[in-house]
């Protein structure tokens, strides 16, 4: 998802800072572009449920290791921590990936 979210964010990149044309017409372009707006914003959506329901877990694992101290819940505690952190870095990329999507949106508006 990265990638593709990379690719679309310099490809709008070029068309609204006039290096390239769109094609088929600024309107074609135009719904093209929300069309992948909505698709960002529905993965950025999952990706937070998901980020929050792994960041829940872990802090009841904690709170779970605080009252049953045993290594298997120290480990499924370090799990959860471990898992947490690509999943912040995810949804980081997403959220700013999809805040420049708005930005090159909003000067495509101002320009066409």
């Amino acid at each position: 998802m990265e990638k593709r979210l990379k690719h679309y964010l310099e490809y709008y990149r070029r068309i609204v800072e006039g290096e390239e044309t769109a094609e088929g017409g600024w309107e074609k372009f135009r719904a093209e572009m929300l069309v992948q707006i909505q698709f960002f914003q529905h993965e950025r959506l999952i990706h937070l449920i998901v980020t929050v329901l792994f960041a829940l877990l872990a802090v009841m694992s904690i709170l779970v290791n605080l009252f049953i101290q045993e290594l298997a819940v120290l480990a499924l505690c370090l799990l959860f921590f471990l898992l947490l952190i690509p999943y912040i870095r995810h949804y980081y990329i997403l959220e700013n990936g999809v805040q420049q999507l708005y930005e090159y949106y909003d000067r495509m508006e101002e320009r066409f």
